[in-house]
């Protein structure tokens, strides 16, 4: 190889000078072969150490990568292991919300049964109400009326008058509705002047009784009927005051009062035809 070539300096011996010269030409020719043979001998060392250097560089640069494969590694495996717990709790709270509605699937279940055999026991009882109320027991047999036993008929429509001494036994217009509604019909609704006359003709006229409750409220500043109409006709009341509602007397007829007053009230419901 090229690096193994050895340089020498010849000189060539000139015989007209002594020996001692020549002696220190030869050392000096002997000094530069072997200055440079050492010059020479120095260059695998020098490649040898850069060869070590890559080879540490290498070395380093493959430690580094492996370490990153491992923490790349770990980090997948965390990464799965935390989504595998998240889906296992996610799937133990539907599991839960599963058998929370199974249960409350039966409790309704049951309910609606419940419901199902008191409704049929209600109607039973209603039917055999209406038949003991329209068709009440004389002697061996029965005899029907268009009205419910206590009810009074005119025209087409039954009444009862609620009437009670003490007021604390008396209702407000809401309350008086309500019982009404209970008992199948509504505060009476009046239709014409004849009809006016007989309610007012069956109220009971006594000091302590200030009137008695009929279907009429006041609404935005309308007078309204609890089946939604209005007063065909304004002169048999005074102008609306919201909050008002009418009650009817014997001798003084219709009165606008508060609503919250506490009076007898009359329901009308339809008649039964027989």
């Amino acid at each position: 190889m090229a690096e193994d070539v050895n340089y020498a300096s010849v000189v060539f011996k000139n015989k007209n000078r002594s020996r001692p010269e020549t002696k220190n030409k030869e050392e000096t020719v002997y000094d530069e072969v072997k200055e440079k043979k050492n010059s020479t001998e120095q260059s695998p060392d020098t490649n040898d150490k850069k060869a070590d250097g890559r080879r540490r560089h290498y070395r380093l640069l493959a430690c580094c990568l492996a370490t990153f494969c491992v923490i790349l590694l770990l980090g997948i495996i965390a990464i799965c292991v935390y989504k595998k717990m998240n889906l296992t709790m996610q799937n133990q709270k539907l599991e839960t919300q599963n058998q929370e509605l199974e249960m409350e699937k039966r409790n309704l279940t049951n309910q609606i049964n419940d419901k199902t055999t008191k409704g049929n026991e209600l109607n039973i009882s209603r039917a055999q109400w209406s038949i003991d109320a329209y068709c009440p027991r004389k002697g061996a047999g029965r005899q029907c009326t268009s009205c419910q036993l206590g009810w009074k008929l005119f025209k087409s429509s039954c009444y009862v008058v609620l009437d009670y001494k003490t007021s604390t036994d008396r209702k407000t217009w809401e309350e008086a509705q309500e019982h009404c509604k209970i008992r199948s019909s509504d505060l009476v609704v009046v239709d014409n002047a004849e009809e006016k006359k007989y309610v007012r003709d069956n109220n009971y006229d006594r000091p302590e009784n200030e009137g008695y409750w009929i279907g009429l409220k006041a609404e935005d500043g309308k007078w309204k009927w609890v089946d939604g109409s209005d007063l065909a006709d304004s002169s048999w009341i005074e102008n609306p005051t919201d909050g008002h509602c009418v009650i009817s007397r014997q001798t003084q007829g219709w009165k606008s009062v508060n609503c919250n007053n506490r009076n007898n009230w009359i329901c009308e419901q339809k008649a039964l035809s027989v």
